[in-house]
């Protein structure tokens, strides 16, 4: 769907100094370093200047490096609703045992997910390439399984357990590979929705089955990106940053990217 129009600067997630607000604008002044959350039908996070609405934009604190707020915002949103506003984890723990699987853990809301997912006290299973289980362990994951193996495309417990829960970060994936895996009354999360996940909602939902997969598309509210700026800043949700390079050469990020083989995010700093 998007950009509308070419050519387009790319980039919805941006960190920097304000330098000039519009005369309604009273959440940010002038000098205050912010992190923001760009329109995806604009873009122009890749530039020196951006306009940003007021209204997803929020403070960046000292403790917060402008690399880890540029971090946060789509993926670390995503990550937020999908667990909280869809499938209803509280993130204080004082909630419900839950297990849940975060499918391809490698990427930025997979990242995002088993950090908040933890702040749950839910019992992880995470799936990613072998070169990277070590770091989802270290993020909090309980389990972790290789997603090239046989059991890891079959999103197979290791300890057998079933899932309330599934964050599908992930490549399309049948119904019947999830359902054997979920709990009676288990949902899946689909962060990256297709006509198939989308047709599947449907069914599921026609034939009133306790498990279904549900599509989440990003709904971007600054309490949210604030809140998880201010659990940056204590310390419980660390940003993981892949690699970084030059604004100027924003190609060779974008050649980085297309390897499929990053663990985190990619940042491009003046």
């Amino acid at each position: 769907m998007f950009p509308r129009v070419l050519p387009q600067i790319p980039g919805t997630d941006v960190a920097g100094e304000v330098v000039d607000v519009g005369s309604g604008v009273k959440n940010v002044k002038a000098g205050d370093k912010v992190v923001a959350m760009l329109a995806f039908a604009n873009g122009g996070g890749l530039a020196e200047f951006v306009v940003a609405k007021a209204n997803l934009v929020v403070i960046r604190p000292l403790e917060v490096s402008a690399a880890e707020g540029a971090s946060i915002p789509a993926s670390g949103l995503m990550a937020h609703q999908a667990l909280t506003d869809s499938a209803g984890l509280k993130l204080d723990g004082t909630g419900k045992p839950t297990n849940i699987l975060i499918t391809n853990a490698s990427e930025s809301v997979g990242n995002y997910a088993i950090q908040l997912a933890k702040l749950g006290n839910a019992h992880i299973t995470a799936t990613c390439a072998p070169e990277h289980i070590d770091l989802a362990k270290s993020l909090g994951a309980d389990e972790v399984v290789d997603q090239t193996t046989l059991d890891g495309q079959a999103l197979k417990s290791p300890s057998g357990k079933k899932y309330d829960i599934v964050i599908h970060c992930g490549e399309p994936t049948s119904w019947s590979t999830f359902e054997p895996h979920l709990a009676s009354n288990g949902k899946i999360f689909d962060v990256k929705p297709t006509p198939s996940s989308i047709k599947a909602y449907a069914l599921k939902k026609l034939t009133f089955s306790k498990k279904q997969l549900i599509p989440v598309l990003l709904s971007c509210k600054a309490e949210n990106m604030d809140f998880l700026v201010k659990l940056a800043k204590e310390g419980k949700v660390k940003t993981v940053i892949d690699s970084k390079y030059s604004l100027s050469n924003p190609e060779d990020a974008w050649a980085k990217n297309a390897e499929n083989k990053i663990f985190g995010k990619i940042i491009l700093e003046p």
